[in-house]
């Protein structure tokens, strides 16, 4: 497939980006009698008033999802109601995990074709690498074969894809940002929704769904580690509910894992010792979860298993352990926080939910007060992140 691209909107996007990253111009000398004029007077800067260059444009809010019922991602402005907010790009055939390099510069999808590497600034896909275990056959759907869950290292040097095949176990494939190519691969538990990487990039974590696991993969061996996260048991095998969907890293080095909205497990990636860290009053089958500060913002996606409560945000205090919950019209998958020109965070919450029972666009939620606004986005935006266009 080429790099085409259909944009909506691409005026608003490009120029957001561009404010972001030309340098401001100095004038130029005056031309035209070719004698020199008069020397100015030295300026003095008058008392009590600053002398200072304007501040260059803050970096601007954004938002990458992919969009699971076609082959793109979407370029979000969440802060821009329709389709001028929208800027669509070709990626690969039913794209699920996404990421942002930390320049903001380059994007990646984890598609059933292979990886998909998105220039932002031109809003085009730059290449497609084929995965070192391709999927058999191209589907579409939570079951299919191909990229599932997507990382980047903290310095962009590596991509992590979790990839499927037909086999129960997946593989965590590694991705050289500066060859452009796979250069390793490690064994991983059963079908990974999500990828977490270290603050310090020494390691790199798969959350497998089937295996009721975390594997921990050394990033400069290879080297992986199994830890089973089944605070509920594992009775059901893959008939279960009671199993980890997606995790987030807290600042010291722990990943964090909602189960079920009923408690966060805490993994030792070093040790493999877990604890029952946090108790959540949620009660809806978790999906995506993300750090922000000292707040874990967590998705339910409803009535599954032990969990017994409706669609739901759960905003948890790491701290304090105090829980605030913004009810959710339908299930939901995942969530990124982002922050307004006024300095309030959101969370944007992406409908596309991997049982199809989701809807097309992305729930805002304030953090602050828990005030919701919808955003139709066409498509089904399954997994979302945030990033600034610099």
């Amino acid at each position: 497939m080429h790099g085409s691209t259909e944009r909506v909107s691409r005026r608003g996007f490009i120029a957001a980006s561009a404010l972001a990253v030309l340098p401001l111009l100095g004038c130029a000398p005056e031309r035209g009698s070719g004698r020199p004029g008069p020397v100015p007077a030295p300026t003095r800067p008058t008392p009590g008033v600053e002398s200072a260059e304007p501040p260059a444009p803050a970096p601007r809010a954004l938002l990458l999802a992919s969009l699971a019922h076609g082959d793109s991602v979407a370029v979000v402005d969440p802060a821009v109601d329709g389709e001028a907010g929208i800027t669509r790009i070709r990626a690969g055939a039913s794209p699920w995990g996404v990421g942002v390099a930390p320049d903001g510069n380059r994007g990646y999808a984890a598609t059933a074709e292979g990886l998909a590497v998105i220039d932002l600034g031109a809003a085009e896909r730059s290449a497609l690498v084929q995965y070192q275990h391709p999927a058999p056959r191209i589907g579409t759907g939570e079951y299919r074969a191909g990229g599932l869950g997507l990382a980047v290292s903290p310095d962009g040097s590596r991509v992590y894809v979790a990839v499927g095949t037909d086999e129960p176990r997946a593989y965590l494939e590694v991705f050289d940002a500066a060859s452009g190519r796979f250069v390793g691969s490690a064994r991983v538990g059963g079908r990974p929704f999500d990828v977490l990487v270290a603050p310090d990039g020494s390691w790199a974590a798969t959350v497998d769904h089937d295996t009721f696991s975390v594997t921990v993969v050394d990033a400069r061996t290879l080297e992986a580690q199994e830890h089973r996260i089944a605070p509920f048991g594992t009775e059901g095998g893959l008939a279960s509910w009671e199993k980890p969907h997606y995790g987030a890293v807290d600042a010291d080095g722990t990943i964090l894992l909602p189960v079920q909205g009923k408690t966060v497990v805490r993994l030792d990636p070093r040790t493999g010792r877990t604890e029952n860290a946090l108790q959540s009053r949620a009660n809806s089958h978790a999906h995506g979860t993300v750090r922000s500060d000292r707040l874990l913002v967590t998705v339910g996606t409803g009535a599954f298993g032990n969990a017994t409560g409706e669609p739901n945000l759960s905003v948890l205090d790491l701290d304090s352990g105090v829980e605030r919950i913004a009810p959710l019209p339908v299930p939901h998958e995942t969530v990124a926080v982002w922050r307004d020109a006024e300095g309030e965070d959101w969370a944007a919450v992406a409908g596309g939910n991997t049982r199809d029972a989701g809807w097309d666009g992305i729930t805002h939620v304030r953090v602050r007060d828990l005030r919701e606004r919808r955003q139709p986005v066409a498509g089904y935006p399954q997994a979302v992140v945030a990033f600034a266009a610099r």
